[in-house]
């Protein structure tokens, strides 16, 4: 089972920016190659949706339109860390965000639902005033 902790989250103005980690452990590196992390959010009433991803081995990223442009996913791989660089944030960023692995690919799935990920952290709140 891969462990995510995720961390990052606070209060921002709009057009602000915030950064999101995830520190992922309980795999090798080697296994974590075909691994794909991603981030979520939900936000109140609302259903999770996917935000972006990164397949660890080959580095290749995914967004959902509503935050290309605007936001980055990168990893650090000495430190199996997953980042989310959010800049000119608004307030419908306003969500929980939540880190998730998945032991494969997703280029056949996308854009990806919540059931195709299998781990997740325990959310970070993100709060983009007006």
């Amino acid at each position: 089972q891969v462990q995510l902790v995720d961390s990052g989250g606070g209060l921002a103005q709009a057009g602000a920016s915030l950064k999101l980690s995830c520190a992922a452990s309980g795999r090798s590196f080697s296994d974590f190659r075909r691994y794909t992390l991603g981030w979520f959010r939900q936000a109140s009433g609302k259903e999770r949706e996917f935000v972006a991803a990164v397949r660890w081995g080959t580095g290749t990223t995914y967004y959902a339109d509503s935050v290309k442009g605007r936001f980055t996913i990168s990893r650090d791989n000495a430190r199996v860390t997953v980042y989310l660089q959010m800049n000119s944030l608004n307030a419908d960023d306003t969500a929980v965000y939540f880190c998730a692995s998945r032991g494969g690919a997703i280029d056949h799935i996308l854009p990806p639902t919540a059931v195709d990920f299998s781990s997740w952290g325990r959310g970070t709140q993100v709060t983009v005033s007006s």
